[in-house]
């Protein structure tokens, strides 16, 4: 059941890493110093940003979800 559990939560871990780096910057950063914030200010949020939100809320919450339940079984197997 551990083991179940750690390649979750290893392949969570993966999807959420990459799901973090297909979101758009939204400025403020280094970037935002050297002009490079400006076209980023005119366009709205697109369905596809809104679906890549809720995916990464998703992934983020059974990534939680993984930790949890697997410190609670090594907690009761020691």
């Amino acid at each position: 059941m551990v083991l179940a559990f750690s390649i979750a939560l290893i392949v969570f871990s993966l999807l959420l890493m990459l799901l973090v780096l297909m979101h758009k910057g939204k400025g403020g950063g280094l970037s935002d110093m050297f002009g490079g914030g400006m076209q980023s200010s005119v366009g709205g949020s697109s369905v596809a940003e809104r679906n890549l939100d809720r995916i990464t809320l998703i992934i983020g919450l059974l990534w939680f979800a993984c930790i949890v339940v697997l410190g609670l079984l090594m907690k009761t197997n020691s």
